[in-house]
C-alpha cells in the first residue's frame, strides 16, 4: 500500500519545492471522483515502484483505502529518478486496459545468438486489458528459438489467463528479432607497378630497357639491361 499525503501546493516552483524536500507531486483520478493532488514520499514511491506490481492500494489522508493502477510516470531525462505521477482509481469488477512491461527470456540460448547473431527487442510494452485483478505485472516472450533473420511477432504469444492484448495486426507487431552481425570490410591492398622511366623522367615504352646508368624507378627490383660492345669490320 502507499500512504500519500494532500497538496494543496500548486504550480511548477511549488512542485520544485516538494522535490527538493524528498517528495513527489502527483494526481489520482477516476471512477467519477474529483481528480485529488497529492504528495508522497520519493523513499516509499520507490519501495512500491519496486515491486512491480500492476495493481495497489493508496491510502490519502488518513481515508479509505483505494485500488488504483499506475496510469503514467515521469521522470527527470537525466537523472532518471520519478518527479510525477498519475494514479488511476478503478473498480475490481470491471475491466481496464492498462500498459504492461514486455521482457524477453531464453536470449542466450537463440541459436541465431550463438552464431553471432544480434538480438534485437523492439516491442518493450504492450497493452492488456483485464480485471484490475488480473492486470499481469509484466510479460515474458521467449526467444529461445529464434535463428538468424527470424522475428518474434505478438500473435505467437500467449496472454495470461483473463487478459487479452489490445491492439490490431498483432502479426505485424515484432517483438523481437535476430539480426546477422555486420561484416567489417578489410581495406584492400593497391600493388602498385614501378615503371622503368628515361634519362628524361618520361616512362620508358613498354620492353625498352634503360640506358646504361639509368636506374629502375624507385623500389624497382628489375634487372639492370647490359649494353652490348660493338665490333668494328676487319679489313680485307
Amino acid at each position: 500500500m502507499l500512504t500519500v499525503e494532500p497538496r494543496p501546493e500548486r504550480g511548477t516552483r511549488s512542485s520544485r519545492g516538494l522535490r527538493r524536500a524528498g517528495f513527489v507531486p502527483g494526481v489520482v483520478y477516476g471512477v467519477g471522483d474529483e481528480p485529488a493532488p497529492f504528495k508522497v514520499e520519493a523513499r516509499k514511491l520507490r519501495a512500491v515502484m519496486v515491486e512491480g506490481h500492476a495493481l495497489f492500494d493508496v491510502e490519502l489522508d488518513g481515508g479509505n483505502k483505494q485500488p488504483v493502477i499506475l496510469k503514467e510516470s515521469q521522470r527527470d531525462p537525466v537523472k532518471g529518478h520519478v518527479v510525477h505521477i498519475d494514479l488511476l482509481r478503478v473498480k475490481l469488477d470491471e475491466k481496464i486496459q492498462s500498459t504492461v512491461p514486455l521482457e524477453l527470456e531464453g536470449v542466450e540460448e537463440a541459436p541465431g545468438v550463438k552464431e553471432g547473431g544480434v538480438l534485437g527487442h523492439v516491442t518493450r510494452e504492450i497493452v492488456v486489458e483485464a480485471l484490475p485483478t488480473d492486470i499481469p505485472d509484466r510479460i515474458v516472450a521467449d526467444v529461445s528459438m529464434l535463428d538468424i533473420g527470424e522475428n518474434l511477432t505478438l500473435d505467437a504469444i500467449s496472454p495470461p489467463a483473463g487478459s487479452e492484448f489490445v491492439g490490431e495486426n498483432l502479426e505485424e507487431t515484432v517483438v523481437a528479432t535476430v539480426t546477422a552481425p555486420s561484416k567489417v570490410e578489410e581495406p584492400e591492398t593497391v600493388e602498385e607497378e614501378a615503371e622503368l622511366v628515361g634519362e628524361d623522367g618520361e616512362p620508358l615504352p613498354e620492353g625498352e630497357a634503360p640506358a646504361e646508368g639509368e636506374a629502375p624507378a624507385e623500389g624497382e627490383g628489375g634487372e639492370r639491361a647490359a649494353k652490348g660492345e660493338g665490333g668494328g669490320e676487319s679489313e680485307g
